[in-house]
């Protein structure tokens, strides 16, 4: 698991385009020690966890397990605004994407 979280702490910064120090420096914690959590040797702690989750706007489930209830969320909020058949078209359009993907 803490090479999981590590792995996303890293992918997180690399996306916002951030070098080590300047994200460690963030979080108030040296480069170095960034990098022993990014290779999975080590947790941030509870404190660090908070302040990574403010700075990125994620949540501690995304970060933690990779669960992203935002896009859980978001999805149910834009699918209230179309009926039910034209989710079912919008389903229908998808499987046959995803079977012509498969297919290449």
């Amino acid at each position: 698991m803490k090479e999981e979280v590590g792995k996303r702490i890293r992918q997180i910064r690399e996306n916002m385009g951030m070098t080590k120090e300047k994200f460690a420096k963030l979080l108030g914690i040296s480069g170095q020690y960034l990098g022993v959590v990014e290779h999975g040797k080590s947790y941030l702690s509870i404190e660090k966890l908070k302040i990574l989750c403010d700075i990125t706007n994620l949540s501690a489930d995304y970060i933690l397990f990779g669960k992203d209830n935002d896009i859980i969320n978001n999805t149910k909020t834009i699918l209230s605004e179309f009926s039910n058949e034209q989710i079912e078209v919008g389903c229908e359009a998808l499987q046959k994407l995803v079977l012509f993907l498969k297919s290449k």
